[in-house]
């Protein structure tokens, strides 16, 4: 028919199942089918020899110590420029305990930093909107959160 339109579509389970609220009412199940344990055969003798054939002529995976050596002395050359490029600042050991007092002068200094970037920013955006041209404030220092 021409313009005809699909109104619904049943879709048919590929399997037995069972029968929940949706299907109950539909009908009688199906009686079960014993399910038996899947045996599997053992391969064909063709199968075996091409098998055994592919293994003997696979390449075994070898190393190569002259490209083993170049990497190591490529990775070593890069951690060096990484050291260089990027240093550590004084690091203090593991088992040392840092003073407690030291810490918070730290903490301090920055806050100290962070609040005067601030204020710096905050005259300079107010003396811009007085003057009513957009604020072209340069950053001089990165800000940083504390706490």
């Amino acid at each position: 028919m021409r313009g005809a339109n699909i109104r619904t579509l049943h879709v048919l389970a590929p399997t037995l199942m069972k029968a929940g609220p949706a299907t109950a009412t539909a009908g009688p199940t199906p009686p079960t089918v014993p399910v038996a344990p899947v045996q599997r055969r053992t391969a064909p003798d063709g199968y075996r020899r091409v098998t055994e054939a592919h293994r003997q002529a696979a390449r075994p995976f070898r190393v190569d110590s002259a490209i083993a050596e170049a990497v190591e002395r490529q990775t070593a050359a890069m951690r060096e420029l990484s050291r260089r490029a990027f240093p550590e600042p004084d690091v203090v050991p593991d088992d040392v305990q840092a003073s407690i007092e030291a810490t918070r002068a730290q903490r301090r200094r920055q806050a100290a930093v962070t609040e005067a970037a601030a204020l710096r920013r905050d005259r300079q955006e107010r003396a811009a909107w007085k003057s009513r041209r957009p604020a072209d404030v340069p950053q001089t220092t990165a800000l940083r959160d504390t706490a």
